[in-house]
């Protein structure tokens, strides 16, 4: 049996990945974690224009950023390593999130906005443009 081989592009694509040593660097630190370390996603939310939350290697979150990619948007991009790591992440949201937290999360103007479904739907629709000119993602 074959064993997939995980996407790995050939260029460097940094299109705001804000967390690439995170969790690697919290998993060499012995100490419990600071009120300051969970306030990191709340504080990233809040912070910018729009931020997608997703697994790395998910197909659904890259087609997230692709999609706002392709508008001219360049949103901050939070990857989850590890399923541990996805127990962090999602503590920390539900205090804003009502309900299960579900990968790829897109916040627009530090509010979620949903996942792949909603973001595709708005987007058909001709929805998606003018809500992220009003949250500050898109200068045209």
């Amino acid at each position: 049996m074959h064993q997939a081989i995980p996407y790995m592009s050939s260029h460097n694509n940094n299109f705001g990945n804000i967390n690439e040593n995170y969790y690697s660097n919290k998993k060499k630190e012995n100490h419990a974690s600071s009120k300051g370390e969970e306030k990191m996603i709340l504080n990233m939310v809040s912070e910018n224009a729009v931020i997608v939350i997703g697994k790395r290697g998910c197909c659904m979150s890259h087609v997230v950023k692709r999609l706002l990619q392709s508008l001219g948007v360049n949103p901050a991009i939070h990857e989850v390593e590890e399923e541990k790591d996805e127990v962090i992440v999602a503590r920390e949201l539900e205090s804003i999130i009502e309900g299960n937290v579900q990968f790829p999360m897109v916040f627009i103007g530090g509010k979620l906005f949903g996942g792949l479904d909603r973001l595709m739907a708005t987007h058909i629709s001709g929805e998606l443009v003018p809500l992220l000119k009003q949250a500050g993602a898109l200068w045209l």
